[in-house]
């Protein structure tokens, strides 16, 4: 059976394989659900309209099996244009609020720096 995780990341194409592979070392995925929008960390952190993030994470977690959410952050966004201290503030005010959805998942922030490492916040 294929195992899934779900990132919400940004969608800048910079991350996209990064933040795949770290994903799959880490939990052992052999799929990674991408959710994408320009600063997923802000959004879920302000609690903006974030209802098409739920549903697709929905799908992900309850169609796909998914056991793992990740939400995350990077270096130059330009759809969050803040410095590495406040992505990191909105990292873990975005984890408490996907985990408040009550998913059956482990949700983590993940950062990704200049070097295009990731990291868990």
């Amino acid at each position: 059976m294929s195992r899934f995780a779900t990132a919400v990341n940004c969608m800048d194409g910079r991350v996209q394989l990064p933040v795949i592979e770290w994903i799959k070392g880490y939990c052992g995925a052999d799929y990674v659900d991408m959710i994408t929008v320009p600063g997923p960390d802000k959004a879920l952190a302000e609690k903006g309209d974030v209802r098409s993030i739920y549903d697709r994470v929905a799908v992900s977690v309850q169609k796909h099996g998914s056991g793992h959410i990740f939400i995350a952050g990077h270096y130059d966004c330009a759809g969050n244009p803040v410095d590495e201290k406040e992505h990191q503030e909105q990292l873990k005010r975005a984890v408490e609020a996907v985990r408040r959805w009550g998913f059956d998942a482990e949700v983590k922030g993940l950062w990704i720096n200049e070097e295009w490492k990731v990291r868990t916040i």
